[in-house]
């Protein structure tokens, strides 16, 4: 992908991603004026961005949209509840543009059709704006000779020809940040530079106002005239640039907010995390070391397991280190769902408002990017099936329009989200006939569920409440994708709901994916590895409390009766009785499950590979480490193993 494209689309975004944010302020209180000016500043910089490329369907429309919000600025039109619908057809457009980009590399035939449908939602005056060329024929200025006067020393040998800039900086750049001539510096192949006031003259000690700038920067460059209108992307409203007589416009680029910054490719951060997880299972290959050389010599076993100790400190710190450099705000996973929600409520016929709380938490990259596939299906869910039509709310004595909330929350180790919506909720009754109508199981089977495992059945593979498929909703697939999707992550996924009142899913995810804190058990005379995370605990029962139900076992722990399976028979290996009984309790569809195992060995830190090849086709492979002795450990999924 070009450089200059790929830098778009992610400042892009970002860009996006303020002017929501803005925009969502500015629909509270219609009188924040610093959400009005960094709206407006936004829409400002994207329209200088697309400029720089084949895009002008969308320069036209934020032409637009920006001479809309100087008009509310300067006190010319109000605030209102069009104006921001408006801006948020505007917005929307833009960042179904911004996606077209990337897939494609340009925009599609209807791109000026679309435009031309947003303009027409402002206001008369501002859709006359929108046709009007942005920048028209300018003279060449006076300017320019007194510059290559001034500075023919500095040009003298300079053959070709050269770009003439006058940059003259808002008077209120300092305080959002600025630095005229450090920009001015960026030029490149800069020949010449001056400073000089802006009426003139320099204003004296008397007069002057030291937080305002007062002065025009000049100067000439050999670099071609796209490489100068490069420099002042930022400032391109402000700057004047001349190319052999000629006035070019300087469109802009991306803002950039003034912080340190490093963009790293992803696959080098990759590197560095499977760099770490090597260093890993080098530890865990000290200890059988010092184990060993104890028999031998217990002051060089002692020495052994200082070094260890040294090493699992260093260790420790790098893992740290890499977790915060893998790490990202949830806010860029989260950034298209308030324009998916308001398509949706749309095609559903239906008003909804949603509100994210929390998305500045921040998440591995990995954890980041897989949220958005279960969060889409979630949200549809809630919209097309939890979200009543107007006229039913009103009837019910709710607003018109539906709420759903997406609430992001940190619990130790681990990312809680919460999708509620003040919906008809889920009668549980009516999922235990839909299941048996649809054959998942029995009518005596589901009448027995109590109203929790009643509710659960929605994630079941093929069920579905629709009575007919439509683009929304109707295939069954949407809610098994959300469980299949938070167990990839090793997540948990959890539903509450009432009738009348409303829906609420509650996910938990591992705040890292760098490295897993593996539980190895021991069945059918092999050792396997399982994810803390996925064990609700362990624990040791004599042989008599298992007990045999219908096909199966089962035994009662705290209170509840759970089903017992032998995980070696599950893995096509012979069990190992034991005695007493050891039980590992885990999680299937929200249910407990024991698993019988031969015994526990140790807990370890370790980087899980992926299943690739083979392994990825097997049913409750979670992956594969790598131990200190250079055996191979296969880590078991234990929801996908016991569905």
């Amino acid at each position: 992908m070009d450089e200059l494209l790929e830098q778009f689309l992610i400042e892009g975004r970002d860009l996006i991603a303020q002017a929501s944010a803005d925009l969502t302020a500015l629909a509270r209180d219609p009188a924040d004026r610093a959400a009005l000016d960094g709206l407006f500043r936004a829409i400002h910089t994207l329209k200088g961005s697309v400029a720089l490329f084949d895009m002008a369907p969308a320069e036209r429309m934020l032409h637009a949209a920006e001479s809309l919000l100087d008009g509310v600025r300067k006190g010319q039109a109000a605030a209102d509840t069009a104006l921001t619908d408006a801006l948020v057809a505007c917005i929307d457009q833009t960042d179904r543009w911004i996606e077209e980009m990337e897939r494609t590399g340009a925009l599609g035939d209807d791109a000026g059709r679309d435009a031309d449908r947003v303009v027409a939602g402002f206001t008369g005056e501002v859709a006359a704006a929108a046709t009007a060329p942005l920048v028209g024929p300018v003279a060449t200025p006076d300017w320019t000779s007194d510059l290559l006067v001034r500075e023919r020393a500095a040009v003298a040998d300079v053959s070709g020809p050269l770009i003439a800039f006058r940059y003259t900086p808002d008077a209120d750049c300092f305080f959002r940040g600025e630095d005229p001539l450090a920009v001015a510096a960026g030029v490149p192949d800069l020949l010449a530079l001056a400073i000089s006031p802006r009426d003139g003259a320099w204003p004296d000690a008397a007069t002057i106002e030291p937080f305002a700038c007062f002065s025009v920067v000049e100067g000439l460059s050999s670099a071609p005239i796209d490489a100068v209108r490069t420099a002042f992307r930022l400032v391109s409203d402000q700057v004047v640039l001349v190319e052999v007589q000629q006035l070019s416009a300087a469109p802009a680029a991306p803002e950039r907010v003034a912080r340190d910054v490093l963009r790293v490719d992803a696959a080098r951060v990759d590197a560095l995390a499977d760099g770490l997880g090597g260093l890993l299972v080098a530890i865990n290959a000290l200890a059988p070391l010092a184990e060993k050389a104890g028999q031998v010599d217990r002051t060089l076993a002692a020495a052994i397991r200082t070094v260890q100790a040294g090493i699992e400190r260093a260790a420790t710190d790098l893992h740290a280190s890499v977790d915060a450099v893998r790490s990202v705000p949830l806010e860029p996973a989260l950034r298209r769902l308030p324009r998916l929600a308001r398509e949706i409520a749309a095609d559903a016929g239906k008003s909804v408002s949603l509100t994210i709380i929390g998305e500045g938490l921040e998440v591995d990259r990995q954890i980041a990017d897989g949220l958005f596939e279960p969060l889409v299906h979630l949200l549809r869910n809630a919209i097309d099936h939890g979200i009543e039509p107007p006229e039913k709310r009103i009837s019910a004595g709710k607003p018109p329009e539906g709420s759903v909330t997406l609430r992001f929350a940190r619990d130790g180790d681990m990312i809680v989200a919460v999708l509620a919506d003040d919906g008809g909720g889920i009668d549980p009754d009516m999922i235990r006939a839909k299941a048996a109508a649809r054959g998942l199981m029995t009518a005596d089977a589901a009448d027995a569920l109590d109203d929790g495992a009643a509710l659960r059945l929605i994630f079941l593979p093929g069920f579905s409440t629709a009575e007919t498929v439509t683009e929304l909703s109707g295939r069954g697939v949407g809610m098994d994708a959300v469980r299949m999707a938070v167990e990839r992550m090793r997540g948990t996924i959890a539903i509450d709901s009432r009738p009348g009142e409303g829906t609420q899913f509650h996910l938990r995810f591992p705040a890292s994916a760098l490295t897993t804190r593996l539980l190895v058990v021991e069945a059918g005379g092999d050792r396997y590895g399982v994810a803390l995370d996925q064990v609700v605990e362990t624990v040791r029962v004599d042989a008599g409390a298992l007990l045999p139900i219908g096909g199966g076992t089962a035994c009662v722990l705290r209170g509840r009766t759970v089903p017992v399976l032998s995980l070696a028979a599950l893995l096509g290996r012979t069990e190992r009785e034991t005695a007493p009984a050891k039980l590992l309790v885990t999680r299937a569809s929200g249910e407990a499950v024991a698993l019988r195992v031969d015994g526990f060995a140790e807990r370890i830190d370790m980087l899980v590979r992926p299943p690739v090849g083979m392994l990825a086709a097997v049913p409750g492979v979670g992956g594969s480490a790598l131990m200190g002795d250079g055996a191979v450990l296969l880590v078991l999924d234990l929801p996908g193993l016991v569905a």
